[in-house]
């Protein structure tokens, strides 16, 4: 038989892969780990008659002959099952988006990066033609919302819109699907966020805002994703990590959440010895004091370990600028000629001021424009570093609204980004 598992705490995007491959796998034996977030445990409960499973204890080992693994890239993250591993001769199936690298050796594999798993499987139940039911439809429409965010993450691509057209158009039902990802929000959460937002604070690291917040708990605690989740909106930061300390069991939780194109908390999860997503993750670490994984996670922080776009990857170089004493009106020419908005003025390779377009608006008199550019330019620069990340460029674009950055390094100008370096980084039209 085949055995088709996911990973530990299985999400929707695990459940709706799992019982999307038991469509292509006909003899198929879906089996989950004990651990399940609340969302998908509410869901079995209501769907179980619908989509049976077993328990990694009840498969008999002797049957098994191939392995099909979907939302999980290691042996670590199967619970009970990573006890089969020495199999022999067992053919090995992996579906997967995840971005690190896979421990299983398959024999076969369907690896590539969009937002949910179950997308892979929906493509493939398309074009094999497999019916799916309308329940079906709304399981696997919950996988790729959940992963997606909705639909509005970064890692969410063209190949994931195809497929929700595809499960809506076999009955998915978009409502339900509210209904079970709408997290759940009590007592306990409550108080775990609480206890959070008395000392929270914000702090800038590699041009990012983010919060690391230590918590101690005592036991299972359900929904801690969700508190993570509402404290990087209420403190409004690009990514946000929870350190839930069990002392008990000498462990630590760290879950980590971030904003659009920012901190990679997948990789960065990964260096942990945990997973997940650009914008969502976790790890389990044992036996660790919470200040030496604070440190951790700032080194990681701190040494661009998402592989995030830098300042220097977009600027333009060698910068072109004008000397303090060029004329206004050789300015306006050099403007023209290059087809810019403004150039950084400089002595030597110190900037001492801006002249943009705008400046121009301040010449009342023709004769001013054989004036020196340092009469006119703005003497508040703003600059940045070469090491920064493209957020914190825009950042000082939009709070200053200027549409030109020079490029420091040491004191001198090296190089300048502009707003349209900006928005080709945004627009994906960055060149191969």
């Amino acid at each position: 038989m085949d055995l088709i598992t996911t990973h530990k705490n299985v999400d929707f995007d695990a459940l709706a892969s799992v019982f999307a491959a038991d469509l292509i796998y006909k003899n198929g034996l879906t089996v989950l780990p004990t651990s399940v977030n609340a969302n998908v445990r509410a869901f079995l409960a209501l769907h179980k008659d619908l989509f049976p499973f077993q328990r990694a204890h009840e498969v008999d080992q002797n049957r098994i002959e191939r392995l099909v693994v979907v939302d999980a890239p290691k042996w670590s993250r199967l619970g009970r099952v990573k006890e089969i591993q020495n199999i022999k001769d067992m053919e090995i199936h992996l579906w997967d988006h995840h971005h690190e690298e896979s421990d299983f050796n398959p024999s076969w594999r369907c690896t590539r990066e969009v937002g949910a798993t179950t997308t892979l499987l929906v493509h493939r139940l398309a074009k094999d033609q497999i019916r799916i039911s309308p329940i079906q439809a709304t399981l696997f429409l919950a996988g790729i919302y959940e992963d997606t965010g909705n639909m509005t993450f970064p890692s969410t691509t063209a190949e994931d819109a195809d497929a929700v057209g595809v499960l809506l158009k076999q009955g998915g039902d978009l409502t339900m699907i509210k209904n079970f990802l709408r997290p759940s929000y009590g007592p306990k959460q409550k108080d775990v966020l609480f206890e959070i937002l008395k000392t929270a604070q914000r702090e800038r690291v590699n041009g990012y805002t983010v919060t690391l917040n230590t918590v101690d708990i005592n036991g299972h605690v359900p929904g801690l994703a969700l508190v993570v989740d509402m404290l990087q909106d209420i403190l409004n930061v690009d990514a946000a990590f929870g350190l839930f300390v069990e002392a008990q069991r000498d462990r630590c939780l760290v879950i980590g959440r971030s904003a659009g194109d920012s901190v990679n908390i997948g990789t960065l999860m990964q260096h942990l010895g945990g997973g997940g997503h650009p914008n969502a993750g976790s790890a389990l670490l044992r036996s660790i004091r919470v200040e030496d994984v604070k440190a951790w996670i700032l080194k990681l922080l701190k040494g661009n370990q998402n592989g995030t776009v830098l300042i220097s990857d977009l600027m333009s170089y060698p910068p072109f600028s004008v000397s303090a004493d060029t004329s206004m009106k050789d300015v306006a020419l050099l403007l023209r000629e290059k087809g810019c908005t403004g150039f950084p003025v400089t002595e030597g390779n110190r900037v001492i001021g801006i002249i943009s377009r705008r400046d121009f608006k301040k010449i009342r008199k023709d004769g001013q424009l054989k004036a020196p550019v340092k009469a006119f330019m703005c003497r508040k620069v703003h600059c940045i570093r070469s090491d920064n990340g493209v957020v914190e460029a825009v950042r000082l674009m939009v709070k200053e609204d200027i549409g030109r950055l020079p490029v420091i390094e040491n004191g001198d100008l090296i190089g300048i980004v502009t707003r349209s370096d900006a928005m080709r980084y945004y627009y994906n039209l960055l060149p191969d």
